[in-house]
């Protein structure tokens, strides 16, 4: 593998505790604000220094807190595309690139025939308050490859853009990615942005990694809460299993899962688009009451309160095309989830 992590920090109550492996791949790191990505690329990078663990890149190690291995950033080759760039504000896009180039026999070739790569020939001596958001992104890439990287660490890169720039620059960031050789770590909470241009990722949930999988398994059957809710799950129930059933206290139901369900089982999920009008005799028929309708641009969110549920139950939230018949606020309906759509979810294992 060319990335290998294993470490754990704490900063005051929080707790990281990463493991992953990645090749020459570009592998998401993706979970919610706040559970430790940034932190965790920052111990690559060696902004930041992990408690105890170790981390190597393509067979160099650069942190082992066991062998007292530490390495200087400016020794790890590992460029790092900040939020906001981080170019260096006094200098133009020439000398911003220029400045990391260590060969000074090739700074100006190398130099000249990254402005020609990225298109920046027409700025080159603009600085960085001069240049549009595209354009800066891509200084700061042509930076990042003059010091010839054996790893790129993106640190959410679209998350201050707006819609439109975002769409353009994500193309334009995927296809200079397309030509680097080594590990490409892009940290994100966008889903979409994740499944678009990565093939694996690996979960973070409050400081925890969980095992690296597919974006397509990700998708089709996330096995953790987290991995759920990263996935656009957004029911999620405790329940006790009974066979092939499971129990739903909260709602006073038991659903058929029509395959055996762990005796270990606690939680379930269940996506808003797989919940549907259906007839009284369904298979997991549930009478509701329509709480609320909300619209978007291409859907419409329907909130429904389960008949006979206790005080305090969850609302069931079902998601509808936008052009498909609404029942208005109080109505009465029944819905159902298909079998095979429930999600068992068990709990991530815990390592320290």
């Amino acid at each position: 593998m060319a990335l290998s992590v294993k470490i754990q920090k704490r900063l005051g109550n929080f707790h990281l505790a990463v493991q992953f492996e990645a090749g020459d791949e570009t592998l998401a790191l993706l979970g919610a604000s706040g559970c430790g990505k940034s932190v965790t690329l920052r111990c690559i990078a060696g902004i930041m220094t992990p408690d105890e663990g170790k981390i190597v890149l393509d067979g160099v190690t650069l942190y082992d807190s066991a062998a007292g291995i530490n390495l200087p950033p400016q020794r790890r080759r590992v460029g790092y595309l900040f939020q906001q760039y981080a170019l260096f504000p006094n200098m133009t896009v020439r000398q911003n690139i220029a400045a990391v180039i260590r060969d000074r026999s090739a700074k100006e070739s190398r130099t000249r025939e990254l402005l020609r790569r990225f298109r920046l020939e027409e700025v080159a001596a603009l600085r960085p308050g001069q240049l549009s958001g595209g354009q800066q992104q891509r200084t700061a890439l042509a930076r990042i490859l003059a010091a010839e990287p054996r790893a790129i660490l993106l640190d959410e890169p679209l998350s201050a853009l707006d819609s439109f720039l975002r769409q353009q620059l994500e193309l334009e960031l995927a296809e200079t990615l397309g030509s680097f050789s080594g590990t490409v770590l892009w940290v994100s909470h966008d889903r979409g942005e994740a499944f678009r241009n990565c093939r694996r990722v690996c979960v973070l949930d409050d400081g925890r990694s969980q095992e690296v999988r597919t974006l397509e398994e990700l998708f089709r059957s996330p096995d953790t809460e987290a991995a759920a809710r990263l996935s656009g799950c957004e029911n999620f129930l405790d329940v006790l299993p009974a066979g092939e059933t499971v129990s739903v206290p909260a709602w006073g139901v038991t659903l058929a899962c029509r395959r055996p369900v762990p005796a270990e089982l606690r939680r379930i999920g269940i996506r808003a688009r797989h919940v549907l009008p259906a007839g009284a005799g369904a298979e997991n028929a549930l009478p509701c009451r329509v709480l609320r309708v909300v619209e978007d641009v291409f859907s419409t969110v329907v909130l429904l309160e389960l008949q006979g549920a206790a005080s305090g139950a969850p609302p069931l939230r079902m998601e509808l095309d936008r052009t498909a018949r609404k029942s208005p606020v109080g109505a009465y309906l029944t819905v159902s989830v298909q079998p095979e759509h429930i999600l068992f979810l068990r709990e991530p294992q815990q390592e320290e």
